[in-house]
């Protein structure tokens, strides 16, 4: 179920499935900043990646003895949430452990998604909370698709030297990377941008990335402190996503214990972890 919140500037729509955004307006000059979703190039616009980012070695890892499956970047994306609050600038979300979600992976949580505007910007968190008696381990990433021209612009917030890891054909990590900036603030989006997928960097310096479209400002996207940034879309689709993650993809040599796994986070029971971004529209 679409559910709407608007302020003074901005309109928004957020579906109860997979607490995924599908719509941030203008409401002044009517743009739309969110990808609408195609079938036939990607049907998604924002999904929520838990409880794993990327995809694990045979899609499965091991826990206590046990091996269990789970598809690439979780099943968050994927279920219904329960609506918890709801104003004319807030919508809040939650998703529990239930049977269903403990086939593949055994253990109780409570994820909330939180959706607020403020003036021109759409602030979101995402919080993980360990209702179980053990560590529960995970990792956690957004994946907000923004609409956007080939030629336009991704500027970083300072010069940035980053090398995108390589995956293979199977989503897997090389081991391998190549350059992409050096010493530099600007990436165009042109067709061949993502011919071998998406763009994976560590070490990201920048607080937020401002997307230029048209040689103009239209969004500033603030990373949340995020490890890691993926930067994706169909080539040559008119879209881009900006996906901050605290998480990556297994190697060729995934580690079989979801613990060991690079990049996952152990949280205590009773305590929460919160994911935080945020996007900045410029009216055009």
């Amino acid at each position: 179920m679409l559910y709407h919140i608007e302020n003074e500037a901005l309109f928004c729509a957020v579906d109860s499935f997979g607490a995924e955004l599908h719509s941030l307006q203008s409401r002044r000059t009517k743009t739309e900043y969110l990808w609408q979703g195609d079938p036939a190039v990607w049907a998604g616009q924002a999904p929520i990646l838990f409880p794993v980012v990327g995809r694990l070695q045979g899609d499965s890892y091991a826990y206590d003895g046990r091996s269990y499956s789970l598809a690439k970047h979780g099943f968050a994306r994927k279920q219904a949430f329960e609506l918890l609050a709801r104003e004319r600038d807030r919508v809040a979300f939650q998703l529990c452990d239930s049977e269903a979600t403990r086939v593949g992976y055994p253990f109780a949580f409570a994820l909330q998604a939180d959706y607020r505007l403020t003036g021109s910007t759409l602030a979101a968190a995402v919080t993980v909370r360990n209702t179980g008696d053990v560590p529960l381990p995970f990792s956690l990433g957004a994946h907000p698709a923004f609409n956007c021209a080939m030629g336009d612009i991704l500027r970083f917030s300072q010069p940035e030297t980053l090398c995108s890891l390589c995956v293979n054909t199977e989503s897997y990590l090389t081991g391998e990377a190549f350059s992409v900036l050096d010493a530099a603030t600007e990436l165009v989006l042109h067709p061949h941008l993502f011919d071998n997928d998406a763009l994976i960097f560590q070490n990201v310096q920048s607080e937020f990335i401002t997307l230029l479209r048209s040689g103009r400002e239209a969004l500033r996207f603030a990373l949340g402190g995020a490890p890691a940034l993926g930067l994706w879309a169909k080539p040559g689709a008119p879209y881009v996503c900006i996906e901050p993650w605290f998480g990556i993809s297994d190697g060729l040599q995934g580690a079989p214990d979801i613990r060991q796994k690079k990049g996952v986070l152990l949280l205590a029971p009773g305590e929460r972890f919160t994911q935080s971004w945020t996007a900045e529209t410029m009216d055009e």
